[in-house]
């Protein structure tokens, strides 16, 4: 399998000093005790935003911090040539950064926050796929009050390359679709997938692929999953099988917890999710890699609420607790993309709404990729997938780092947990609404 190139752009390392005997203009806080925030844009990308600490005007900022990640930008190669274009509308590539104190978000309808300064960084981005690049590392000035002293920015940005494996689900999980490697303008197939409905009462609706498990396995679907008995309306048993091209089995996902309509409501709460196992073949039986929650969020954030943990590789380890790599909302409307990405060292501010995740934050421990599993091998990009919002043709396209991927039952995994994750936006559809006869079984059309 060949990857295709990726770069990644990083923004980390941010603080502010403000002398002590200036004030920003039109500022009314004190910088030892407000807060602050930046807005980072790269030309068509989405804004992103990140808080800015204060440190003390006479402090250095220590070279040997462990680096915070504030936003990352993830660039394919048409990303690439497309900043790259010429154009006689167009200035040189910058990335810019808006600086303002106070807090984020608006009052009445007007920003809250006030603007203190730009900065802009040069960027050249000619050669980067097969080479790191540091376009700005150190102090700049932003800003200036009545008396023209300015505020002095940190920051730190850099770009490296990140090659990935890019897969195509080619029709909706439930449809029984192939998934082929994008490299370039090559579609190559290698995975086949089949759904199915996994029953707890006996082999009889088991996925082909399922049949042979051993009693063993049995034992670990049922220990990750809920035995009480579920009255009302409920979605469950449902099961995702990837093979190869040569039809054995390298990975699965099987909803082992049920998806529940909470009392009184039509919809999966955030308090009794439902879940899935992701599971990976090893020594004649399927093992536990990882688990997905999804619950239907409530409010202004109505949509898809997620999360995912990595469960340890021990033996015995049904009871050891999971590591949380990703934690998130998508869309329910829109859609949006599930994304793994622990940053370099940084605090997973590129995985949105992982900040609770201990795997992404660097106070989580002072090991971090040294030993203390799962972060010795789990650094960085992992993985991505989309997710259409609901109703609408969901093909999957799922991308994954390279490191991440040693053998076919590694990439395999990750398109299943892709597979979960698109399925658990049918799962958590209101329960008021009907899904497509593929996800029904039996004559239950209203789920």
């Amino acid at each position: 399998m060949d990857p295709c190139p990726f770069v990644r752009l990083l923004v980390g390392n941010l603080a502010l000093k403000v002398p002590v005997a200036s004030k920003p203009a039109r500022s009314v806080v004190h910088p030892s005790s407000s807060p602050c925030f930046c807005k980072i844009k790269l030309k068509n990308f989405p804004l992103q935003t990140a808080v800015v600490p204060f440190i003390p005007p006479e402090n250095q900022f220590p070279d040997g911090q462990v680096q915070t990640l504030a936003a990352s930008f993830h660039l394919s190669k048409a990303d690439l040539e497309k900043l790259a274009a010429k154009s006689i509308f167009a200035g040189k590539l910058c990335l810019k950064i808006a600086v303002y104190t106070g807090r984020r978000g608006t009052t009445c309808g007007v920003n809250s926050g006030r603007l203190l300064g730009r900065v802009t960084v040069p960027l050249d981005l000619a050669g980067t796929e097969t080479r790191s690049c540091v376009f700005h590392s150190g102090w700049i000035s932003v800003g200036k009050d009545t008396k023209g002293s300015s505020a002095q920015f940190h920051l730190n940005v850099k770009s490296e390359p990140d090659p990935r494996f890019v897969f195509q689900f080619d029709g909706e999980p439930e449809c029984n679709p192939q998934v082929f490697q994008i490299q370039g303008s090559i579609r190559q197939p290698v995975f086949t997938c089949k759904f199915s409905f996994r029953s707890t009462g006996g082999p009889n609706q088991r996925s082909r692929s399922l049949q042979s498990e051993t009693i063993s396995s049995r034992t670990w679907l049922s220990s990750f999953g809920s035995e009480r008995e579920r009255p009302g309306r409920e979605r469950k048993g449902w099961s995702i099988t990837v093979h190869d091209l040569s039809g054995s089995p390298v990975a699965a996902a099987s909803m082992v917890t049920p998806f529940v309509a909470s009392p009184g409501s039509d919809r999966v709460s955030r308090s009794n999710p439902g879940s899935w196992l992701i599971l990976r073949p090893g020594d004649g039986t399927w093992k536990p890699w990882g688990r997905l929650e999804a619950w239907r969020e409530r409010g202004s954030s109505d949509g898809l609420g997620y999360r995912f943990e990595l469960i340890p590789d021990t033996n015995g380890g049904m009871g050891a607790a999971g590591i949380v790599l990703s934690e998130s909302t998508l869309g329910s409307n829109k859609g949006g993309k599930f994304v793994i990405d622990l940053g370099s060292g940084s605090n997973g501010r590129a995985t949105p709404g992982s900040a609770t995740s201990p795997a992404c934050s660097p106070r989580s421990s002072g090991d971090f990729g040294y030993g203390l599993w799962p972060y010795c091998s789990y650094r960085g990009f992992v993985m991505s997938a989309t997710v259409e919002g609901e109703g609408k043709c969901s093909k999957p396209s799922v991308e994954i780092s390279v490191q991440h991927v040693n053998c076919t039952e590694d990439a395999a995994a990750f398109v299943a947990l892709a597979a979960a994750v698109d399925l658990s936006m049918d799962a958590c559809r209101l329960f008021s609404h009907k899904l497509r006869k593929e996800l029904c079984q039996h004559q239950d059309l209203l789920g």
